[in-house]
């Protein structure tokens, strides 16, 4: 199995209407500003420059999507917790993305991306909970891995499992050694 796969921008998309038509399976990613969605994907894609980073919370104001090999498509999705946006330019992402969420018939399964430096915060929770009143499949993958100590790791995986059940995967951008098993989950789904 490989440890990452060759990928390319699609579109970008501020609203369900916009969406590519699409047959392949879509996988949405949600996390807080920062938490490494798009370190994700450029790791996945073995292409540091495929989505872009920033060290600015907030950067990513519209749904951009990412192909996989044809296999599968990975949709970055703003963060949520942080923005320098208006609240009326807030509020207009949650209906969008809400209305993404719940409509788009491609999404096989939302990936919600937690940092494992920390512990789950509030709007995680928030998030898991929203996403489980509407019954959607989910995967957690726990990023920044590569900052965890070792001897942590275990500890920190076990501990997310506890509070949110179902699929855990720990990931790490700076090494490949968790992307095997991420791909052959989503190129499986």
């Amino acid at each position: 199995m490989k440890t990452f796969m060759q990928a390319n921008f699609v579109i970008s998309a501020e609203k369900l209407s916009q969406c590519p038509n699409f047959e392949l399976n879509e996988f949405p990613l949600l996390g807080r500003s920062n938490v490494g969605k798009s370190s994700f994907i450029n790791a996945l894609a073995n292409n540091k420059k495929l989505a872009k980073t920033s060290n600015t919370p907030g950067k990513t104001r519209l749904i951009n999507f990412f192909n996989f090999s044809n296999e599968f498509i990975i949709a970055d999705l703003p963060g949520y917790g942080y923005a320098k946006v208006s609240k009326e330019a807030q509020n207009r992402w949650q209906k969008y993305l809400e209305e993404y969420l719940l409509k788009r018939k491609q999404i096989k399964s939302l990936i919600q991306l937690i940092d494992g430096r920390h512990d789950i915060q509030k709007n995680d929770f928030q998030m898991r909970e929203w996403v489980k009143a509407y019954n959607l499949p989910i995967i957690t993958v726990v990023t920044k891995m590569d900052y965890v100590p070792k001897s942590k790791t275990l500890n920190v995986i076990k501990n997310i499992e506890k509070q949110f059940g179902g699929e855990i995967y720990p990931f790490s951008a700076v090494d490949n050694r968790y992307n095997e098993l991420i791909l052959k989950r989503l190129i499986t789904e």
